[in-house]
C-alpha cells in the first residue's frame, strides 16, 4: 500500500498551492515541491519569473488565480504570459523586442517635402510624390520639423491708405 506524503516545506516559504511554495532567499526565488527546490532564479529577473509561472500553469501544477493571490498580479498579466508561452515556449520571454523601422523623414527627405512646401505644393500632393503619408508629414509640421511655406501677399489687392 503506499504511503501518503505528507507535503512538508522549508521555513519561511509563502504558499502558491498546497504542493508548490516559494521563497525570497539572498536575491534569489526558489521555487519548492515540499522540500525539493524545483526552480530558481535572480530576485530581479523578470523574463524568466513570467516563463516560469506561466509554465507551471502550463503543466497544470497551478491556476492563474493561484498565481493572481499568490503574487498579487493584475489577472489580465497572467493571461498575456500564459497565452505567450502557449504561442512561442519559454523562448518567447527572451525575444529581443520588435522595434520600429528605419525612420521614413531621413534629412534628405525633409529637405524636399520643405522646398516643395516652399513652392506652395499642398500636403497631399508631397504625400503623393514622395510616397508618404499625408500625415506623417502633418506630424512633421506640427513637431517643427516642416514649416509651412509662408503665403505671399498680393500687393495688387492691398489698399492704399
Amino acid at each position: 500500500m503506499p504511503q501518503i506524503q505528507l507535503p512538508i516545506f522549508p521555513e519561511g516559504v509563502t504558499y502558491i498551492t498546497k504542493e508548490l511554495a516559494f521563497r525570497k532567499k539572498d536575491g534569489q526565488i526558489i521555487y519548492f515541491n515540499g522540500t525539493m527546490p524545483v526552480f530558481m532564479h535572480e530576485e530581479g529577473d523578470l523574463k524568466t519569473f513570467r516563463m516560469i509561472t506561466s509554465q507551471f500553469v502550463i503543466n497544470g501544477n497551478v491556476k492563474q488565480t493561484e498565481l493572481v493571490k499568490a503574487f498579487g498580479l493584475p489577472a489580465v498579466t497572467v493571461k498575456r504570459y500564459v497565452k505567450l508561452y502557449r504561442e512561442k515556449g519559454p523562448e518567447g520571454f527572451y525575444e529581443k523586442k520588435v522595434s520600429r523601422g528605419a525612420a521614413v523623414l531621413t534629412p534628405e527627405v525633409l529637405g524636399k517635402a520643405q522646398e516643395m512646401l516652399n513652392e506652395g505644393e499642398s500636403i497631399a500632393e508631397i504625400g503623393r510624390k514622395l510616397e508618404l503619408k499625408a500625415n506623417t508629414l502633418n506630424k512633421a509640421l506640427r513637431a517643427g520639423r516642416l514649416q509651412e511655406a509662408v503665403k505671399k501677399k498680393d500687393w495688387k489687392r492691398v489698399k492704399k491708405d
